[in-house]
């Protein structure tokens, strides 16, 4: 056949039909009008599972800074997609959806990357008593977004997330006008949430103080929280995270990314940055170790792990997540892949986050990076984001 655009649609259903990369999935549908059309997600099977991809931060100097770049571990190959929706905002992810807030105005919507579509998201402003929690970079006044369905399946989602300067849990329905916070006014405990999962129907958070925590935000006044296990003491870390791996809840506890002194190990660290109130070196960030923790919500504790068998975990400004390391090539078993998430420390540098990015090994302690380049930013540092179809 001399003009490929001519085959017709049943033989090219035939083909789409036997792709199971996404990015395949997208360049089939790129090439003509005929071959978009026989690209439909019902001929295509998401159902597989997907490893994430991380997307790069905006390319200053490219002049078409619509274009992110999306590095693929399986290949270490480059994706590149057009997301003008996306330019100048910061980013989070859940279920391959962003959530992005705008640098200037504070808009915040959903955003799916690969589609375009978009759901318009109240205002921060909505929020109770916004004004007495206002943070100092208004692009981060939302730390952390989870979804409790993908809107790409379901219009009966929640999504909650943590916000303001005290780190509040708020979370949104479909249809409402503003963020519905939950504020736990009787609690002797005020929680400075970190990371939030989305398990047996529940929402599960950690706070700054190891305190693993359920809220049931079902009902018309969702207003129940309980404390259902606590880290020790001397297990305290710098940043924490909470996912589901293989039926199970885990705490990870993330190391030297506050503000800290010098140590030798921050000498193999390839990218220099110039920090904006100059301190002679005294001080940097950078992650030294981790902590995997797993949670036993019958005895309210948490037990320490170096085994978390056949997984690998991601974690940053995305929704925390496991996969099975050995369904994708080069993925490796008992990691953990980070990205570099941590606002308190990197907006004190003039380059932004994008440095503190690897891979550690649960077992030995060891770090190799992920991604040899360089992407640096202030308002959307590198972020891991599953590919799904709308």
């Amino acid at each position: 056949m001399s003009n490929w655009s001519e085959l017709q649609y049943d033989p090219l259903v035939l083909i789409v039909k036997r792709i199971n990369l996404i990015e395949d999935y997208l360049n089939f549908g790129a090439v003509c009008k005929s071959w978009l059309c026989a690209a439909t997600k019902d001929n295509f099977n998401s159902d597989l599972p997907r490893i994430p991809w991380l997307m790069l931060a905006e390319d200053q100097e490219d002049k078409d800074n619509s274009c992110r770049k999306f590095f693929r571990l399986y290949n270490g190959m480059i994706l590149n997609k057009r997301i003008p929706k996306a330019i100048g905002k910061r980013c989070l992810e859940s279920m391959g959806w962003l959530i992005t807030t705008g640098k200037d105005e504070n808009e915040t919507s959903l955003l799916h990357p690969f589609s375009g579509v978009e759901i318009e998201l109240p205002h921060p402003n909505t929020t109770k008593n916004y004004e007495d929690h206002e943070v100092g970079y208004p692009w981060t006044f939302f730390h952390k977004a989870v979804l409790s369905a993908s809107p790409s399946h379901t219009s009966n989602y929640i999504l909650a997330v943590i916000d303001g300067n005290r780190k509040f849990f708020s979370f949104w329905r479909p249809g409402d006008l503003r963020w519905t916070r939950i504020d736990n006014i009787n609690s002797p405990y005020k929680h400075m949430h970190r990371d939030l999962v989305y398990y047996t129907e529940n929402f599960y958070a950690v706070d700054w103080n190891g305190r693993v925590l359920v809220y049931d935000v079902t009902g018309s006044s969702p207003t129940h929280t309980q404390i259902v296990a606590i880290l020790p003491p001397h297990h305290m870390g710098d940043e924490f995270y909470i996912l589901e791996s293989i039926g199970s809840l885990f705490v990870v506890v993330r190391y030297g990314v506050k503000s800290r002194p010098p140590i030798r190990e921050d000498s193999s660290r390839r990218i220099s940055l110039t920090p904006i109130y100059p301190n002679d070196g005294t001080e940097t960030y950078g992650t030294t170790n981790f902590g995997v923790f797993e949670v036993d919500l019958a005895a309210g504790k948490l037990r320490e792990s170096k085994q978390v068998g056949d997984r690998a975990l991601f974690l940053g400004a995305n929704a925390s997540i496991s996969v099975q390391a050995s369904q994708f090539p080069g993925v490796k078993l008992n990691h953990i892949y980070y990205t570099d998430d941590f606002v308190e420390a990197y907006l004190f540098y003039e380059e932004g986050g994008g440095r503190d990015m690897g891979v550690y090994n649960i077992a030995n302690g060891s770090f190799e990076p992920h991604y040899n380049g360089v992407s640096l930013s202030r308002v959307c540092p590198p972020i891991w984001v599953t590919p799904t179809l709308y």
